[in-house]
């Protein structure tokens, strides 16, 4: 599920009856008040403890008497392997973990800030399902949660090594499924992830060079600017000139 591609929205419903068939499936994720929800003849109150999963074909209908927000997210058939549809499809309505009510918020979070990016929502989803379906995470899921762990931890000394080991496969398999899913090796997604951070900071802030490179897992200053200059082919004093004459 790592290279899927997803949409998501937040979206409120009211009084009117929203009755919809469409050929995707959903999940329907509460952030604040309830749904009354019909799901092919299956009727459930929807809200912080319960999320519901409308089958691609099904017949829905939503309503609501108060204000209400939910996370809509969007599946398409190859999105979900057989097994996983089947168990969602016989199980509508589900109770809602702790594990999957960290995970709803923190995408609400990022969608009211405008900061969702595609890759995120691509490490969100797996470990989401894994999380609602109550399962031990599985392969796709335990790599989706290492590259949000890396991705939060980029001080760490990072190898190929110690990121296999995390989701329990060799190094050598690690590196053939990032290749797969993302096209480049695990040494190279941290580079660029690391440097896309940097970049980001050197054009938003006034976070000296020595303080990013700290930040980002590069011994010194100078192995940063090392690092900048052979992906950009500017040093970082130079990406910030001219980041900030673009402005």
């Amino acid at each position: 599920m790592l290279n899927a591609f997803y949409s998501i929205a937040v979206r409120s419903y009211g009084t009117q009856s929203t009755a919809d068939t469409h050929d995707f499936s959903q999940l329907v994720l509460p952030l604040a008040g309830e749904l009354s929800m019909d799901i092919a003849g299956r009727e459930a109150i929807v809200d912080r403890t319960v999320v519901a999963y409308v089958e691609a074909g099904s017949r829905h209908d939503q309503v609501s008497e108060g204000l209400n927000r939910s996370l809509i997210l969007d599946l398409q058939a190859r999105d979900l392997d057989a097994r996983t549809a089947d168990r969602l499809a016989s199980q509508p309505f589900m109770s809602v973990t702790p594990e999957a009510i960290n995970l709803i918020d923190y995408m609400g979070a990022l969608l009211a800030k405008e900061r969702l990016l595609p890759h995120k929502l691509n490490l969100w989803v797996p470990l989401l399902v894994d999380a609602l379906l109550g399962d031990e995470p599985q392969l796709p899921s335990r790599l989706a949660g290492l590259l949000a762990t890396v991705e939060a931890n980029l001080s760490k000394d990072w190898t190929v090594e110690n990121m296999a080991e995390r989701v329990r496969i060799s190094a050598s398999r690690l590196h053939a499924i990032f290749q797969e899913n993302l096209g480049k090796s695990p040494r190279v997604w941290l580079t660029d992830l690391r440097l896309e951070h940097v970049c980001r900071l050197l054009s938003s802030t006034d976070l000296s060079i020595a303080e990013l490179a700290y930040r980002f897992g590069y011994a010194d200053q100078s192995a940063l600017t090392r690092a900048m200059r052979k992906a950009t082919g500017m040093t970082p004093a130079a990406y910030r000139r001219q980041a900030r004459a673009r402005d």
